[in-house]
């Protein structure tokens, strides 16, 4: 596993990282833009307006690697509510809008370094994350970290019908 530096952004640094985040969206979507994916932008933005918006870059000397940010979800709107017979106690929920890398490094590990640092000393009980079904290699990535399906969840018209995957349950409080 290479070792990125890895710097930590919160709401009131998306003026000045803004730029790196679209960068690196481009590159790794480079090949796929659909339709959905050019309104990265717009995501950006509205994650980074959360007063809570928490971001990590990862750089390899001056060269961004990839990212991953989120923000606390809404207490009641969470993405995994709707999925699970009764909520525990403790709902808080972080919810991972973001982990992207470069293709240049993937496979490095930087994307495990990313979301650690991403979720390190978060004080929410429960993480939560949606995953394109058709991406089985990040959703098998997710499980072996610990996230488990809980159902699915197509938040725009023009979105995948995406997978729920929530960490932070055990497999009785999931109901399975």
């Amino acid at each position: 596993m290479n070792v990125i530096e890895l710097r930590r952004f919160r709401h009131e640094d998306l003026p000045g990282i803004r730029q790196t985040l679209l960068d690196v969206h481009a590159d790794a979507y480079a090949d796929t833009m659909d339709e959905f994916a050019q309104q990265f932008p717009w995501f950006v933005d509205y994650w980074g307006s959360h007063p809570g918006f928490s971001c990590v870059i990862g750089y390899d000397a001056d060269e961004p690697v990839g990212f991953a940010y989120g923000a606390p979800a809404r207490p009641g709107r969470e993405w995994w509510r709707e999925h699970l017979p009764q909520p525990p106690l403790d709902d808080s929920t972080f919810s991972v809008s973001e982990l992207m890398v470069r293709p240049r490094w993937r496979k490095t590990g930087a994307a495990q370094q990313l979301h650690a640092a991403l979720l390190h000393e978060r004080p929410e009980a429960l993480v939560v994350l949606l995953v394109d079904p058709e991406h089985a290699k990040v959703q098998a990535l997710y499980e072996t970290w610990g996230y488990q399906p809980v159902g699915r969840r197509q938040p725009f018209p023009d979105s995948p019908n995406f997978l729920v995957m929530l960490h932070g349950l055990s497999s009785e409080q999931l109901g399975v």
